[in-house]
């Protein structure tokens, strides 16, 4: 789930949750909450997450290290207005995600070709 791989990136640069949160510029509590699965993030902080660790969006979601999405599929698919969509994602398998992800992917790709 998103909490442990956050624990485990936190714990390869050796920072505690105070000292993250600082650096996302977020509170501890909300950064303490992501990593016990409370909360999601919103696109912007998994941005700034997966940009102080230089990993995907795609590997804090689902897991997979070899997965790029776009962000912009990203951000329709964390904005809250969408959110309500998809609110029983959060406790998903990884597997239905990947799945969830290509299914948007087709989605798009069929639009283009309108």
């Amino acid at each position: 789930m998103l909490g442990d791989r956050l624990k485990k990136l936190r714990a390869t640069k050796n920072l505690s949750q105070q000292e993250l949160a600082k650096k996302l510029n977020i509170s501890r509590g909300t950064y303490a909450h992501y990593e016990i699965n409370k909360r999601q993030p919103d696109y912007g902080t998994l941005k700034k997450i997966s940009n102080f660790f230089n990993v995907s969006i795609d590997y804090l979601i689902t897991g997979n290290e070899h997965s790029n999405s776009p962000d912009e599929m990203w951000k329709e698919f964390l904005d809250p207005k969408t959110q309500i969509f998809f609110k029983d994602l959060q406790n998903a398998p990884e597997e239905k995600i990947e799945e969830l992800i290509r299914f948007w992917e087709f989605i798009k790709e069929r639009d283009k070709k309108k």
